[in-house]
């Protein structure tokens, strides 16, 4: 399993949702309103990807999934409010502070 990043630009409402509730029904967690965080395998990873691409418009929207390891995870830095404390859960926030 591979901590992943998901961050989406997306014009249309129901597009924006679909992708969103992929990503919930993965198990990544939202921690801004277009970015979600978790850990999936390489297929899991995959499939997120291959449904999406099926739902966005690729002329105005994009979707990126970034793999990180466990290494690089903990370099983050993060600067001023780096989570919607409203979205994001407490699990994700242990993996930081």
């Amino acid at each position: 399993m591979t901590m992943v990043w998901v961050v989406y630009d997306i014009v249309e409402n129901s597009a924006r949702s679909k992708v969103a509730r992929i990503c919930l029904d993965k198990g990544l967690y939202r921690v801004q309103k277009s970015v979600f965080l978790g850990t999936l395998n390489a297929n899991e990873r995959d499939s997120l990807a291959l449904e999406c691409e099926e739902i966005i418009d690729p002329d105005v929207d994009s979707v990126y999934v970034f793999p990180m390891d466990d290494e690089s995870f903990r370099k983050v830095k993060l600067l001023g409010q780096a989570f919607d404390k409203e979205l994001v859960s407490d699990e994700v926030l242990t993996k930081f502070f």
